[in-house]
């Protein structure tokens, strides 16, 4: 019986997230990468067990793993997107809040995703149509909600908006402390959390066209019914790039309002 392109994905990502798990609190190796970044052994680790599902389910799909790089046919129609561990320097810290990533886009579009809580025991996943979070093998579809009023905003580089656009002002607008609260958490595990209701946005600044750290996020996103756009309101991977997710409407208008505050010539900068 041929298994699912989702049943792969959340496989690879329940495998890696096993490595996390297990890793967490040792003392591990760490890989300099360009720009300060780094990645641990769990990194490594996790990625290569993922590798090792995918390579045995999908064997001509193409991959690009954030630690291996880019693997398969260049020509490939499929082709795997992972992240083996999006929150390297939480998760270096001692600190639990990461995700592993796992998604494949066929053509331009995301069909399959899953997005692994190595500490939560949860996975979120997508066929594409609809999305769900699965805890202890029971799945529950996921229902965005802007009730929190929590935004989540990434402030790790790159910025390629700026100095025009800095998600990191927003914190600092009246407005968005009038109308929200924000979060940090470094980890795209923040935009599973707005497909779930337990985030009512979540913005970043980037390119992210091809994002192992953001592909299964946005599938989540885009499945469960969230508004999804670039941080001017423009499709996505095109413009100014970036991302805005947001449960509702009405919270996608005020981040995007309070966006526009940043990029009006009279802005204060």
């Amino acid at each position: 019986m041929l298994i699912k392109d989702v049943d792969v994905a959340i496989t690879a990502a329940e495998a890696g997230a096993a490595v996390v798990r297990t890793m967490y609190g040792a003392s591990l190796a760490r890989f300099e990468k360009s720009g300060g970044d780094f990645a641990t052994a769990a990194d490594i680790e996790a990625e290569k067990v993922i590798l090792d599902v995918l390579r045995s389910a999908r064997p001509q799909d193409a991959v690009t793993g954030e630690e291996s790089g880019r693997t398969g046919a260049s020509t490939a129609e499929r082709m795997w997107l992972v992240d083996p561990l999006c929150g390297t320097l939480n998760f270096a810290a001692r600190n639990m809040l990461v995700a592993v990533n796992v998604a494949l886009r066929t053509g331009s579009t995301v069909t399959a995703a899953a997005s692994a809580d190595p500490f939560a025991d949860e996975v979120f996943w997508t066929d594409g149509d609809r999305a769900y979070v699965r805890r202890n093998g029971v799945d529950e579809q996921l229902k965005p909600s802007a009730e929190s009023v929590l935004v989540d905003v990434n402030l790790d580089p790159p910025f390629p908006n700026a100095p025009e656009f800095r998600a990191v002002r927003l914190l600092a607008d009246a407005g968005f402390v009038e109308r929200f609260r924000p979060r940090v958490v470094s980890t795209s595990l923040a935009a599973a959390w707005v497909a779930a209701g337990r985030r009512a946005a979540y913005v970043t600044d980037g390119d992210l066209r091809d994002s192992v750290h953001f592909a299964a996020g946005i599938a989540l996103c885009k499945a469960a019914g969230c508004v999804v756009t670039g941080i001017q309101g423009q499709p996505l991977h095109t413009g100014a790039g970036g991302l805005i997710v947001a449960a509702d409407q009405p919270t996608h208008a005020a981040l995007l309002a309070l966006v526009g505050n940043q990029l009006s010539p009279a802005s204060d900068r």
